[in-house]
């Protein structure tokens, strides 16, 4: 970066405002393709807090094809339609995705539209098939320090976070598993206060001078990140106990998707919707263009933005001139400290960041 001061002179300058934080991650191939990774980092801290946006998604759609295989039911697979009960405050019942070839909706189909274009109802409805305790506790007990305390896009209370719908999988008329409401009757209470900036909006309307509250907020750092991604990507490559109970073709379905543009993608019809560009999604090389992918560039990542905050974890593979890494980043763009004004300055800092870098 100090050797392009044209592009990251004022990064490094405003590292501590912008809260940057990055991991590079080397890969090296021996003789006999055996990897080897050597990570470097910059202004990484693990207890320094950033909204993680929409990168809690990742490990959600992980633990639900995990869950999927743990309760081991003949007839039950990713595939099977979930149908979704109200029986609690602040829920909402399914009985269709019209969005999906058959429209049903599935843990596969949202998983799906997670990690194509980002969708936020469908990390809800995993959210509702896991559980707010489970999800918490797997990736803890896994070593993983996520904390999962709210949907995406619905203001609703703890409590009723801590309520997730009843859920029924069905096929063919057949009742082939029903889930009540779970509850997490634990409060997870946060190991700190969490205050940034010097104001907020509140209602979209009344500016409040005083720092927003994320306390409550979920947490998912960058080391965990980047950990996640390289479980997933190189399981051989980790401790055992860090690795998720997928099956192989859990695997190649994350791997086909995490790197799928929605160009490509039929159901739903992104590659119809002209707001799904090649780069949608797609934060590093990329930024905000709209620009074309070259078929040797492939592209598996999670990315993250909300209050000001941009977030990318990456494996990038460039298939033409043999070059892989793995890259995540964080960057607030939040300059001027107010949250929910709607004033982050992520074309003029964000995304060019990402890109240039």
């Amino acid at each position: 970066m100090k050797g392009e001061p044209q592009n990251f002179e004022k990064i490094l300058k405003s590292k501590e405002l912008l809260e940057v934080q990055i991991i590079y991650t080397q890969l090296d191939r021996d003789e006999n393709n055996v990897l080897s990774f050597r990570s470097f980092y910059f202004h990484v801290d693990t207890t320094r807090y950033f909204y993680p946006a929409s990168t809690v998604k990742f490990p959600m759609c992980l633990l639900a094809l995990e869950k999927i295989n743990q309760l081991s039911i003949e007839g039950l697979d990713k595939y099977t339609p979930i149908f979704h009960d109200s029986i609690y405050a602040g829920q909402f019942p399914v009985k269709q995705d019209t969005t999906s070839e058959k429209g049903l909706p599935s843990v596969a189909h949202y998983v799906k539209k997670v990690l194509v274009v980002s969708d936020n109802d469908a990390y809800n409805r995993l959210y509702e098939f896991m559980g707010q305790k489970a999800a918490n506790n797997i990736l803890h007990d896994k070593g993983y320090y996520v904390r999962f305390l709210h949907r995406l896009e619905r203001a609703l209370s703890p409590d009723q976070n801590r309520h997730t719908e009843a859920v029924r999988f069905i096929k063919d008329g057949i009742n082939i598993y029903q889930q009540p409401m779970l509850v997490n009757e634990d409060s997870i209470v946060p190991p700190w206060l969490l205050l940034k900036g010097r104001g907020y909006f509140k209602n979209d309307s009344i500016l409040v001078h005083e720092p927003f509250d994320f306390t409550y907020k979920n947490f998912f750092s960058l080391k965990d990140q980047q950990q996640m991604l390289k479980t997933v990507l190189f399981p051989e490559s980790v401790d055992p106990a860090k690795r998720f109970n997928l099956i192989n073709e859990d695997y190649q379905f994350v791997y086909q998707y995490m790197s799928q543009l929605p160009t490509e993608t039929i159901y739903p019809a992104y590659s119809k919707d002209s707001s799904y560009h090649d780069a949608y999604c797609k934060f590093f090389m990329y930024g905000a263009g709209k620009e074309r992918i070259p078929d040797h560039i492939r592209i598996f990542n999670k990315v993250g933005d909300a209050y000001g905050y941009l977030i990318d974890n990456a494996y990038i593979v460039d298939f033409k001139n043999d070059i892989e890494f793995m890259l995540s980043a964080v960057i607030n763009v939040n300059t001027d400290e107010i949250y929910n004004d709607g004033k982050y300055e992520y074309e003029t800092i964000g995304y060019p960041f990402f890109k240039n870098l």
